[in-house]
């Protein structure tokens, strides 16, 4: 699958800005289900990037604007071919993969991903009642699975319930939220079982005639470290295992590592807008 991606972020401000100083991270990555085959930013008014590469192993571009504007526009359009086929439903648990999961060497390697953090945190009884519908997590591949079932059953789909800053143990007693919310909560839950589980910062292409929700802006998974495969992405959102429709950024232990774009600038109020437009260039 072949696709095109156009990601403009628009601010607005009332009043002149004269300095603003800015990240993005927006740079599709390459591995071995996914290539960037182009990648360009546009930035008015107009200046240039430094990149590099963070501790989490994603793109950051850097910019400072110096003189005096009224607005910031940052465009980028990238052309990205996944290939990916499903297939963590036909994984068993087996010995090995027992063996490698309870030794220290793995959590000791995965420990970021073992750890709450402000995004991820949920209460003890919050887990407890998670636990008691699904049942215990024996099963460090199955029980994933039936983490995101049971979370894509729970929560209302809601961008009204929540703000980009709302903790886990927050949106959880809503039932209610968005694709980062979702993601949150079941990284919350992995967590305390000792599953090793990352934040997924990308695109969903979503198509015609598709149930898919989340394609207005940036998208949100979890990745979780299966012993002795590598990293599986699931999307609680959907209740689908992340494919081929499902375009990496960035990952991280929580929306923080990701955010798309992040920036400081002196002046008064401001409003933004985001869109976003995925394109199928090639199946």
């Amino acid at each position: 699958m072949k696709y095109q991606i156009e990601h403009t972020n628009s601010f607005y401000y009332d009043n002149d800005v004269d300095q603003s100083m800015n990240t993005v991270r927006l740079k599709p990555r390459t591995d071995e289900c996914q290539r960037l085959i182009s990648y360009r930013t546009e930035i008015t008014p107009a200046s240039l990037t430094k990149e590099h590469v963070d501790l989490w192993g994603n793109h950051v571009e850097s910019f400072f604007i110096a003189h005096k504007h009224k607005d910031l526009i940052v465009k980028t359009i990238s052309t990205v071919s996944i290939q990916k086929s499903p297939f963590i439903h036909l994984l068993k648990y087996t010995d090995e993969m027992r063996e490698i999961f309870h030794s220290d060497l793995f959590h000791e390697h995965y420990l970021p991903y073992l750890n709450d953090t402000p995004y991820t945190f949920l209460y003890k009884d919050h887990i407890t009642e998670i636990t008691n519908a699904i049942g215990e997590a024996n099963d460090p591949i199955q029980f994933p699975i039936d983490l995101m079932e049971f979370l894509h059953r729970s929560i209302l789909y809601d961008g009204t319930s929540t703000q980009v800053g709302t903790k886990a143990h927050e949106s959880w007693p809503l039932r209610a939220g968005v694709c980062q919310d979702y993601t949150h909560i079941m990284l919350g839950v992995l967590r305390d079982k000792g599953i090793p589980a990352r934040y997924v910062s990308g695109y969903l292409y979503v198509g015609e005639n598709s149930a898919l929700i989340g394609d207005a802006a940036t998208h949100a998974w979890v990745e979780v470290m299966i012993p002795g495969i590598g990293w599986v992405g699931l999307d609680p959102t959907n209740n689908v295992e992340a494919l081929e429709n499902h375009i990496r950024i960035g990952t991280g232990r929580d929306y923080a590592d990701v955010s798309p774009l992040q920036g400081v600038y002196r002046g008064g109020g401001q409003h933004s807008e985001v869109k976003v437009s995925v394109t199928l260039l090639d199946q």
